[in-house]
């Protein structure tokens, strides 16, 4: 960053003085665009009485909501002046751009009170996307795309003596997810405002996100993630919406004086929880819906009777014990405490947003038995499922509406997808665990099983076996609480969210269900903003496509990238593409150096992998073929290897051995190859530590190739795939997930297609399968494996890798022996045609062109026209404070 001069006309003006000073009893003079008086009207404030009891003077134009540069040059010093008390010789880098996100915020909040009116004034039908995972990224670089003011802002603070990218550097990213999953919530929250379409996203405000990933030793190391260190100063928080979450205890019944039976929860303790709202802007719309976000408090923070008897501990204690259901994202649940904290901020989250949706509903004059005619709700995965119990609870214990009243309002409200077919993945809860935290609702679950098993008889009579199944209940190994089955028996309608994964999830882990109601089921296909994953994070390419088509309408409707196609043979064209490619390359390279140490060849093939670590993305698939070039090139130092810089990023859960162990496996291997002189550095292998937002923005622009080696049948869909291929990287993949329709729409020519099919995979391991006898025929396999058994990996330690070894050797369970052969084969072409670069050019533009289809635009489209039946509503332009 320039130095920011402390006087004088650069960063203080002569003209300019803080809105404090300001005199507001009548017309102001500021330093606007055209230097001329601001009117004013007088607008009078009304107490709640009715009575007048002042007169403020509102301007009809305002510079906290102008985008002109000298508007925006106005917003940034009265933000850092008036809102953080700072003057430019003391203010720090985070002051600096804490004053940048304030100035923006104050735009897009006008948009979002705008928004809040447009939807109360028409009552408009609304989205709730219940998600206990959100990764939203950045927000500022978002906003200046979305409210169209990126130059704008970048000459305002230039012309202040700051960099618009330094200043960006200084934001932290919300970390409240663990990957995919949260990922695909922010997508979807986009697109939601940018189609203009009335939506709210409910989820947990955890102090410490995803913890931060440092590599020592070549070993993942977690760190607290403090991301609300310095505050957050997009989030607004809002103590008037504060609902009281019951836990514990027991219930009590009775029938009362009409004949109803009544259920009262009388609870162990009682917490509360408080929204914070951070807004969420449309693409060069109007449209700011909100992402409320849950923090967990006591209701009275602090004992003064324990006080005064000198416990001092206790008088804080039922503040901290409250506060810890928020504190921290997922926490591992291999114990029972662990379970107990996830089931809380489960349920916590959805008694939140249930509550407030209530509440909303009750604002604009709606009948109760209307609930289902007013939201649509969406269930992201299981996590949300006790939403179902929870709003039964709510319409027969708090509003007195019968069963079948309240369970016709239910199962018309909900909707649910489905992201994994992994059978651990699908969550069950202990019934003890279940029934001493949630009473009540272990009752409702009861009676929700008994009428739906009752009414599943009538179906398929006599059908013992598939009643069981079907079971809320899982009376296998103790009983459990299935909250898979809760959501598919609640939900007006499940989906998967790639085709594949669909037809797999009707087959397999749903399969009774689907036999039940085939109605219910559909597929909707993942897509991802290209705003986010092109726009910010690929500036140079999305400025060379807006250039070549013309316009950047393509940013709302990516199937306009099919224009590209024609320019696939353009010389000039190429070359550009070339030139955007290697600069993302070298940016990439500069970031691995000064984070790693190592040095890396911006010209040489960037094959990357990043995503989650864990067994069945096979990221130790990818390292055998690493070692199999390593050991081919020491054979023969001769062969014709292209050069090649393999690049690792992703985070391993902390209590998953195998998985930290893939992590430790990988970097053994980069430091054997980036230290072997013998190769002459035609490999490299680096491991990118803290896959986030933020560094993914970094990493998906600069790779060639992009690694989709799933087992097939695995992945529900994946969309780093999807923001891969965006950027130009050609894909050696399975087919798995979206990896199936990627290839369908690039072309077969564009995708490196190997390994065992999903019907193949099944029948592999229903065959008994045996990795051993593939080791003991597969000549190069065997050489790797030994090699890594020799201990050259761990300084002659055999025992270091020795678990991978034996998981591979003895069960292989997601057979990676059994694609070996075929990844090492298709790498081979992928070299191969590497060394054709007009050809390899000409693949990237293709690709990118025929990947209109996976916008997350298109995926919120056919929820709303398949499942939600929500319109469009469009906001219109709003005026000076909303």
């Amino acid at each position: 960053m320039r130095e920011i001069e402390a006087s004088g006309s650069r960063f203080f003006p002569e003209t300019w003085k803080p809105l404090s000073t300001m005199n507001t009893s009548g017309p102001r003079q500021r330093n606007s665009k055209q230097g001329e008086d601001q009117k004013t009207t007088a607008t009078p404030l009304v107490n709640q009485s009715g009575e007048t009891s002042c007169v403020l003077p509102i301007p009809t134009s305002d510079p906290r909501i102008g985008l002109e540069v000298s508007e925006l040059k106005q917003s940034f010093l009265d933000s850092l002046f008036c809102n953080l008390g700072r003057i430019p010789s003391a203010a720090t880098p985070h002051d600096l751009y804490t004053a940048l996100a304030l100035a923006i915020r104050d735009r897009v909040l006008n948009r979002g009170v705008q928004t809040l009116e447009t939807y109360l004034e028409r009552d408009a039908r609304m989205v709730a996307y219940l998600s206990a995972e959100y990764l939203p990224g950045p927000h500022l670089a978002n906003n200046l795309l979305n409210l169209g003011i990126w130059d704008q802002t970048r000459q305002a603070v230039g012309e202040l003596g700051c960099d618009l990218d330094f200043l960006q550097q200084q934001e932290e990213e919300p970390g409240l997810g663990n990957g995919g999953l949260g990922r695909l919530a922010s997508c979807f929250m986009d697109s939601l405002a940018s189609l203009e379409i009335p939506a709210i996203g409910y989820g947990l405000r955890y102090e410490f996100g995803i913890f931060d990933q440092v590599i020592r030793d070549g070993r993942q190391v977690e760190i607290t993630d403090k991301w609300l260190r310095y505050g957050n100063p997009w989030e607004v928080v809002r103590p008037e919406l504060t609902y009281e979450v019951k836990l514990g205890g027991h219930t009590e019944s009775w029938t009362d004086e009409q004949g109803r039976y009544r259920v009262n929860w009388k609870p162990q303790r009682v917490i509360q929880g408080i929204a914070y709202d951070t807004p969420v802007l449309g693409y060069r719309v109007n449209t700011c819906n909100r992402m409320r976000l849950w923090k967990a408090e006591a209701v009275e923070s602090f004992d003064f009777a324990a006080f005064n008897h000198g416990d001092y501990y206790q008088a804080v204690h039922d503040k901290m014990f409250s506060e810890n259901i928020t504190k921290v994202l997922y926490p591992n649940d291999e114990i029972l405490q662990g379970k107990n904290l996830r089931l809380e901020q489960q349920f916590f989250l959805v008694t939140c947003s249930l509550q407030d949706m209530l509440r909303i509903h009750k604002l604009v004059g709606r009948s109760i038995e209307q609930f289902n005619e007013k939201w649509a709700v969406q269930l992201n995965d299981t996590h949300p499922s006790l939403a179902i119990a929870e709003l039964m609870r709510l319409l027969v214990d708090e509003h007195l509406l019968d069963w079948d009243t309240a369970w016709r309002v239910t199962t018309n409200t909900f909707s649910y997808t489905n992201h994994t077919l992994l059978p651990e993945a699908l969550e069950k809860w202990p019934v003890d665990l279940f029934g001493a935290l949630l009473p009540r609702h272990l009752e409702i679950i009861y009676e929700i099983n008994r009428r739906f098993l009752d009414a599943a008889q009538l179906h398929f009579p006599g059908d013992a076996a598939r009643s069981a199944r079907l079971s809320l209940i899982d009376e296998a190994a103790g009983r459990s609480v299935r909250m898979a089955h809760l959501a598919a028996a609640g939900s007006r309608h499940i989906n998967g969210v790639a085709r594949l994964h669909s037809d797999l999830l009707k087959q397999s882990v749903l399969r009774d269900f689907a036999d039940l109601w085939p109605e219910k089921f559909c597929s909707i296909t993942n897509g991802v903003t290209p705003r986010r994953f092109m726009a910010v994070a690929n500036r140079p390419l999305a400025g060379l496509i807006s250039r070549s088509l013309s316009d950047d309408g393509w940013l709302k409707n990516l199937g306009e990238l099919h224009r590209l196609e024609s320019l696939a043979d353009d010389a000039a064209f190429m070359e550009e593409w070339r030139a955007v490619k290697l600069a993302a390359k070298q940016t990439l390279a500069a970031r691995i150096a000064d984070r790693t140490g190592v040095s890396i060849d911006p010209t040489s093939m960037f094959d990357i992998q990043a995503k989650r670590i864990h067994e069945y993305k096979r990221q130790h698939l990818n390292v055998l073929h690493i070692l199999a070039l390593y050991l081919r090139l020491k054979n023969d130092p001769l062969a014709n290897v292209p050069n090649r810089t393999f690049i690792f990023a992703g985070k391993a859960a902390p209590g998953y051995f195998m998985a930290k162990l893939i992590i430790e496996f990988i970097n053994a291997v980069a430091d054997l190859i980036n230290h072997d002189a013998t190769i002459h550095e035609q490999l490299k292998v680096v491991f990118c530590p803290d896959f986030n937002v933020t560094n993914a923005q970094c990493i998906y622009p600069a790779a060639d190739v992009s690694e989709q080696i799933s087992t097939a049948g695995k992945e529900a869909s994946g969309t780093g795939n999807m923001k891969f291929a965006l950027n130009g990287a050609l894909t050696i993949g399975t087919l798995d997930g979206a990896n199936v329709e990627i290839r369908e729409e690039v072309g077969a020519d564009n995708f490196f297609l190997f390994g065992l099919t999903a019907e193949q995979v099944q029948a592999c391991q229903s065959g008994g399968y045996r990795p051993y006898e593939t080791y003991e025929k597969n000549a190069s396999l065997r050489e790797v494996l030994d090699f890594i058994a020799t201990g050259a990996l761990s300084w002659g330690d055999r025992n270091r890798f020795r678990p991978l070894l034996d998981n591979l050797l003895q069960s292989d369970p997601f057979l990676v022996l059994a694609d070996y052969q075929a990844y090492v084969d298709c790498q081979e072409q992928v070299s191969v045609r590497w060394q054709d670069a007009e050809k390899w050019t000409r693949q990237s533009i293709l690709t990118v062109s025929r990947m209109g289809k996976f916008s997350s635009d298109r995926a919120i489209r056919e929820y709303v026209e398949r499942i939600w039946l929500v319109p469009p509503m469009p906001v219109p332009e709003p005026s000076a404070f909303g």
